[in-house]
């Protein structure tokens, strides 16, 4: 199908429009000739990201979420991004398995996409894929991270709202600190409260929290130092407190009171500046990846295998050093 007309059904919200419109970004550089086409019909959706370390029911939580949003009559695009095997590049997409009773509704889009290897929990189509969602109409679009350890902080950078999810019985109470997660968390959610020892970790968060008051933390580029803030996480002055919800998403339970907060964060962002403080650091995040791989593409186009290697060997055997190296590099690129 001819390009123009798979965006004019993107736009009107055609699901198949949409997912051969993902599949083009996924498979190649085609985002470079999509995304202009569609970026000024961006910006309104609110983004959620969802991340959290494995087992602690990311999958059970977006899908119960998903499914309050629609109860409130929102369109919900989803985006599920899978670990691939570092041996074949392949990924189960798991997170779509898991999600299956979602597929009945026509105002849930779900897409999984696979890692591909890349560090902070995100695929690199991931920003693409949410400004086609966005494109196509859908209200909230809620991104899953692969989960699978502490360097999941670039959600925090591509989402609005960034939701950080615990679990009691995974490991021991500062592992959060080592998360950074008082950076990276607008909400930090205690799922599977139901289970033996959550007060100890909801109780272990808010003390965190409350150290972080007491310091100079950087919170999404906000200092947390001076905030005060009301029983429903809604803050007194300019700045937002990261709040400590409970959940059990296996049978629903506080999820319509994590929305409320979800919501009052949108709320939070679009009376203040942070929705365009939030939208400037989603750009610059972008823009920074674009040039780092527009780079790497003239790299490889100057620089021949050989030539690559040769040098890399000159630095194992210390022959040379890596700033020189990159030095050479630079001095061939820009002749």
């Amino acid at each position: 199908m001819p390009l123009n007309d798979l965006i004019r059904r993107t736009r009107q919200g055609q699901p198949r429009a949409i997912a051969r419109l993902i599949t083009r970004i996924e498979n190649g550089a085609a985002a470079a000739e999509i995304i202009p086409r569609i970026y000024a019909a961006t910006g309104r959706a609110h983004v959620i990201g969802v991340t959290g370390a494995p087992g602690s029911g990311k999958s059970s939580l977006v899908n119960e979420l998903a499914k309050a949003l629609r109860r409130r009559d929102y369109k919900v695009g989803i985006v599920a991004v899978d670990p691939s095997s570092p041996f074949t590049g392949g990924a189960l997409l798991g997170d779509r398995v898991r999600m299956q009773d979602l597929s009945g509704d026509k105002g849930i889009f779900i897409r999984s996409l696979a890692s591909r290897g890349n560090l902070g929990g995100l695929s690199e189509a991931t920003a693409a894929v949410v400004k086609v969602l966005d494109a196509a109409g859908f209200d909230t679009i809620l991104v899953e991270t692969v989960g699978a350890g502490q360097a999941e902080v670039s959600i925090a950078s591509a989402a609005h709202t960034t939701l950080v999810i615990e679990a009691p019985g995974m490991g021991d109470d500062v592992q959060s600190i080592k998360a950074g997660i008082l950076e990276i968390a607008d909400v930090l959610v205690v799922n599977k409260a139901d289970r033996p020892g959550a007060a100890r970790t909801v109780r272990s968060l808010k003390m965190m929290l409350q150290l972080g008051q007491a310091m100079p933390v950087n919170h999404h580029g906000r200092s947390l130092q001076t905030t005060a803030v009301s029983p429903n996480g809604m803050e007194n002055d300019n700045f937002w407190q990261t709040p400590v919800l409970e959940t059990v998403a296996i049978d629903g339970t506080g999820i319509e009171a994590l929305l409320d907060v979800v919501l009052a964060h949108k709320a939070h962002l679009q009376a203040t500046d942070g929705w365009l403080k939030q939208e400037k650091i989603r750009s610059r995040r972008e823009v920074e990846q674009l040039l780092h791989a527009r780079f790497m593409e003239q790299f490889q186009t100057a620089v021949s295998q050989n030539d690559r290697e040769q040098l890399i060997t000159a630095i194992a055997n210390r022959e040379t050093d890596p700033y020189t190296a990159v030095a050479a590099i630079f001095a061939q690129i820009n002749e």
